[in-house]
């Protein structure tokens, strides 16, 4: 009986252990390593629709990464706004790897209102780095 109890034990603790680890992974932030005007970030990534409405909303400070880079399928006309967003932020917008323009976002918290700023030209890609 107490070899039965202690194969249990011994499964249960593994059970635990591997959902444990599970749980810590799917929390890990998915980021990618960037240079950015000879400067290596660790940006986090926005990729799907979701991501991109939520993008930095909500955030205070970033844990383990520098930024954020958005990631689109297609060129256009890209408009961001500071909606709950409470850092300052510096956007480049980027058509490739090439920045065809600079913004500045003031956080919602100092500017006490929306704001919307729009890329110069077509981009697929927009880094957002706090100030």
């Amino acid at each position: 009986m107490k070899k039965i109890i202690f194969i249990f034990l011994i499964t249960a603790g593994v059970i635990f252990f591997l959902l444990r680890w599970k749980v810590l992974l799917s929390n890990k932030k998915n980021t990618i390593s960037y240079v950015l005007n000879n400067r290596k970030y660790e940006l986090l990534t926005a990729a799907t629709p979701q991501e991109w409405e939520k993008g930095l909303m909500f955030y205070r400070k970033l844990d383990g990464a520098d930024g954020m880079m958005f990631i689109f399928p297609d060129k256009k006309v890209r408009n961001f706004w500071n909606k709950n967003t409470f850092m300052d932020l510096r956007l480049y917008w980027l058509d490739g790897d090439t920045v065809i323009g600079e913004s500045f976002l003031p956080s919602v918290e100092k500017n006490k209102e929306t704001v919307i700023v729009s890329s110069p030209g077509k981009a697929n890609k927009v880094i957002e780095l706090p100030l």
